[in-house]
């Protein structure tokens, strides 16, 4: 758990640290989060997650409450005072604080912001070991699933319903019967000529910051991707399958429901483009250092 936490301008011990009663964050879920990896110090992909931030923010008609590069040395700063060499980064942005009312605020209002750090959970070696399974579920959510909002509670709602039925993740799945995302993570599936298979960036996914290198690098390892839409039943039939977030990187999925994929073991596929991630975030770490 972090420590310290930073709050509109403030490093506060954890336990102090507080946001208004009527923060619209609180009230309406009007903000917006990223979750950024540091390795042995490092923020991993920096400028594309605040990237990404301004996007959401500009979708959001709400502002940046710093400049890109002052907020880099805030997530820096809140990642050292928490001890965290290894972990992750949480900054959540929100319209701020202003009368219950659903319209926006005046522009006076400041937007709030609180940045945390903690150090990487230890996966249980199986997870790493065997590969996950992951359960499908109707996608209920709304229709900008491009935006990182902090509104979160039909991930939530999927992510408690794929514990419950003995899985690791969800995968959501629209009318049409094709896959749209995990709950907190992208999908991808490997077909039998060994092309890289994951959803195109458009509003019904989030366009993930390990989903986006994980491309570049396999492309640039001459592996084949294609960015389109794949049905459950594609991926149930599919040679291997696994998801990528922040957090995951990249984690072999071997069951989708009752199907099993392959031997059931993680495939080599999957094992090779993790490695080729983990390579790239060590690579990366060492640059910076």
């Amino acid at each position: 758990m972090s420590r310290v936490a930073y709050v509109n301008g403030r490093y506060l011990p954890h336990r102090a640290a507080s946001v208004h009663i009527e923060d619209r964050g609180y009230q309406f879920a009007d903000g917006v989060y990223e979750v950024i990896a540091v390795a042995d110090g490092a923020l991993v992909d920096g400028e594309w997650h605040l990237q990404r931030l301004r996007r959401s923010l500009d979708e959001l008609a709400m502002r940046m409450p710093m400049s890109p590069s002052a907020m880099a040395v805030v997530l820096r700063e809140t990642a050292r005072r928490n001890r965290v060499d290894n972990g992750i980064v949480y900054m959540q942005v929100t319209r701020g604080v202003a009368r219950r009312d659903h319209p926006f605020p005046p522009a006076a209002v400041r937007p709030a912001l609180v940045v945390t750090a903690r150090r990487g959970p230890a996966r249980p070696p199986a997870v790493l070991d065997e590969g996950i399974r992951v359960l499908s579920l109707p996608d209920i959510r709304w229709q900008r699933c491009d935006i990182k909002s902090v509104s979160l509670l039909p991930n939530v709602l999927v992510k408690q319903a794929a514990r419950e039925g003995g899985a690791y993740e969800a995968w959501q799945v629209d009318d049409g019967g094709y896959v749209t995302e995990g709950s907190s993570t992208n999908a991808w599936i490997i077909d039998q000529d060994g092309t890289l298979i994951t959803r195109p960036v458009e509003n019904a996914i989030l366009n993930g910051i390990t989903r986006r290198h994980l491309i570049e690098l396999a492309r640039a390892a001459g592996i084949a991707v294609a960015e389109r839409p794949f049905t459950l039943d594609e991926a149930k039939a599919a040679r291997e399958a696994f998801i990528t977030s922040t957090t995951s990187y990249v984690l072999p999925v071997v069951q989708i429901d009752d199907s099993v994929l392959g031997n059931g073991r993680p495939g080599s596929g999957s094992l090779r483009l993790r490695a080729m991630y983990l390579d790239f975030m060590a690579g990366a770490a060492a640059a910076t250092a």
